[in-house]
């Protein structure tokens, strides 16, 4: 059961590696080609397992209204606007995937075969996905952040996820509540999972009841 959702090696050796070199940079990408300041006419998008394939890509115009539909009107508040990150980041999946051969991503990392993603695609991706939202002021009440890591086989298999900061609307730090945003463990283009990072840490796994209901 381990084994069916566990990122595969390939990934945990880049993960190792990178330990050695996280200390000193903001948030490790594993590859200097990717675009970190995405537009909507260029972003990257990584698949293979590990950020083995790299692909540059474009949303069309029409696509990109839908994307800031989702965030119109503007959220209430920050639960509410994590709804709508859901919603966009599922969104985006799904472009992505008609164009990259990943529409068939299974949650988990061995589920699936041909345009299958690891936890190393799946939080790059999102964490640029994120800072597109963030720098075109859809997202308001959060800020991204460095990406986290858990287990790193002393506290179980190592997983990595996207993280934003809960702030107020004004982009000034509220309480600094931090919240893992993990689409690795359901199929392309599903609602990802939004959680207090501190749960996260703690080794949390999605209740899969719950998964198969959402």
């Amino acid at each position: 059961m381990v084994a069916q959702f566990a990122c595969d090696m390939r990934a945990l050796v880049a993960l190792s590696l990178l330990v050695l070199s996280a200390a000193s940079q903001a948030d490790v990408f594993v590859r200097d080609d990717i675009i970190t300041s995405p537009v909507p006419n260029l972003f990257s998008v990584c698949h293979g397992n590990g950020c083995l394939n790299l692909r540059q890509v474009s949303l069309t115009p029409d696509q990109w209204q839908e994307l800031r539909g989702v965030f119109n009107p503007m959220a209430r508040d920050a639960e509410e606007e994590r709804e709508r990150l859901r919603q966009a980041i599922a969104l985006m999946e799904k472009y992505v995937g008609e164009v990259t051969a990943t529409w068939n991503d299974k949650g988990g990392t061995f589920n699936g075969g041909e345009g299958q993603m690891d936890c190393i695609d799946e939080s790059i991706n999102t964490t640029l996905y994120l800072t597109m939202f963030q720098n075109y002021g859809l997202m308001r009440a959060h800020r991204i952040q460095d990406r986290a890591t858990r287990g790193w086989f002393i506290g179980g298999w190592p997983h990595t996820t996207a993280v934003i900061v809960e702030t107020s609307f004004s982009g000034e730090s509220a309480e600094r509540r931090l919240w893992a945003v993990d689409s690795w463990f359901l199929d392309n283009g599903e609602l990802p999972f939004i959680v207090p990072l501190e749960k996260w840490e703690s080794g949390w796994w999605p209740d899969r009841a719950k998964v198969a209901s959402e």
